[in-house]
């Protein structure tokens, strides 16, 4: 059994004297009886006998002696990253959605650029390379004591279609070329609020695989006709021709309209297989990191509401694709009982799209333009107004007559 550490401090004063006064022998004796009792490693254990309680004399004077008591602590370093440096750090992390340190890292150079150019920010020069140098691990140091996480589990409202089922083929890998952009993920989100009963908004969400390009727009329900109307608009938005399509086997998808059309525009059709939210696992992420984060799980259920989720949406397309970098997962090995993911460098949606050579020049030189017309703390603001809206248009009074 081992010493408590009140006891081998006991047991190092009581044997120091006799150690450093024995023969080598007795020395090397006392040595293996304090390391087997106290656990320590030999090297340590013998520097400790021989420097305690040992005094050092300066001219006839003791002025020290050695106490294993006593620990003595290093001086702190001066801190590099001071409260002057964290509080514009938190002010963008707060701006970009409480993203993580990597994403910020890569995010900080673009953005700050735009603050300042929009005279957001007002920082000295020495204090913009501070924020610069900040390295991804450093980042969540400093925002640690301001993070908070939520935890929060929504609601599937998708219902199978059995309508053209076995002519939309599932998707393998193999059928799409992800490296292209073009190629789209698509799904519903409902805005029900934890109650399913009657009608409500749902959230059309679009994802390009390969550049993480996402388009949103509300419709009033899940009928077919809004759907189709919705997914139409978005692809003309989009700064690339769609390729393919590739959906789950609810029946707002599962139809002839969208059939008909992906045969038209010669575009690939596919569908995921039921009840593997994984095979869409591209939007699946959108639908948390863009969809709930920016609109929450309240029901809607107005046209008053679904017309503000689609100008926070107009907002949020910019918001997203032009200022939060986002990370690819390029290779994932098994190792045994362990799996090591590789993921790219983060980046955003609109660098991704400009650096792909399939999207022409005069897409290229739209979006630039566009971009630089962009003030990210505007944006913030303009969308956490429309959130405030649909907070307080969500919250239904108390019926007096109902609780009499």
């Amino acid at each position: 059994m081992r010493l408590t550490m009140k006891e081998r401090k006991t047991v190092t004063k009581a044997l120091a004297e006799q150690y450093r006064r024995g023969a080598k022998k007795t020395r090397t004796k006392i040595l293996d009886q304090f390391t087997q009792a106290t656990g320590y490693n030999r090297s340590y254990a013998s520097r400790l006998l021989r420097n305690h309680g040992r005094r050092v004399r300066i001219h006839g004077k003791v002025i020290a002696e050695g106490d294993v008591r006593v620990k003595q602590r290093r001086p702190c370093a001066k801190r590099v990253y001071d409260d002057e440096v964290i509080q514009p750090l938190t002010r963008i992390w707060e701006m970009l959605d409480y993203i993580s340190g990597k994403r910020l890292h890569a995010a900080l150079p673009f953005v700050l650029e735009r603050l300042v150019a929009c005279r957001e920010l007002r920082l000295k020069k020495a204090l913009r390379e501070k924020l610069l140098k900040m390295s991804p691990a450093t980042i969540d140091r400093a925002l640690k004591p301001a993070r908070q996480k939520h935890a929060v589990k929504g609601r599937s409202c998708t219902k199978p279609g059995t309508l053209l089922k076995h002519q939309v083929p599932i998707r393998t890998y193999s059928d799409w070329d992800d490296l292209k952009p073009g190629f789209l993920e698509i799904d519903l989100v409902g805005h029900d609020g934890g109650n399913a009963a009657g009608e409500f908004c749902y959230t059309l969400d679009i994802t390009d695989v390969a550049t993480g390009w996402t388009e949103l727009a509300a419709v009033p329900n899940k009928a077919q006709k809004w759907v189709f109307e919705a997914l139409q608009d978005l692809c003309k938005r989009l700064p690339f021709r769609v390729l393919g399509i590739d959906s789950d086997n609810g029946s707002e998808f599962i139809n002839h309209h969208l059939f008909a059309y992906c045969n038209e525009h010669q575009i690939t059709f596919t569908r995921s297989r039921p009840w593997r939210k994984n095979d869409n696992c591209y939007v699946e992420q959108k639908n948390w990191s863009v969809v709930r984060r920016m609109a929450g799980y309240a029901r809607f259920d107005t046209p008053a509401q679904c017309e503000q989720l689609n100008q926070l949406y107009r907002l949020v397309r910019d918001y997203n694709n032009f200022f939060m970098p986002s990370m690819k997962l390029v290779e994932k090995v098994r190792e045994g009982a362990k799996v090591r993911k590789r993921y790219d460098k983060p980046q955003t949606p609109f660098k991704r799209t400009m650096n792909d050579p399939t999207v022409s020049a005069k897409e290229k030189q739209r979006l630039s333009r566009h971009y630089e017309t962009l003030n990210p703390a505007a944006l913030h603001r303009q969308i956490r107004k429309i959130q405030n809206a649909l907070a307080k248009s969500a919250v239904r009074p108390k019926d007096n007559e109902d609780a009499a």
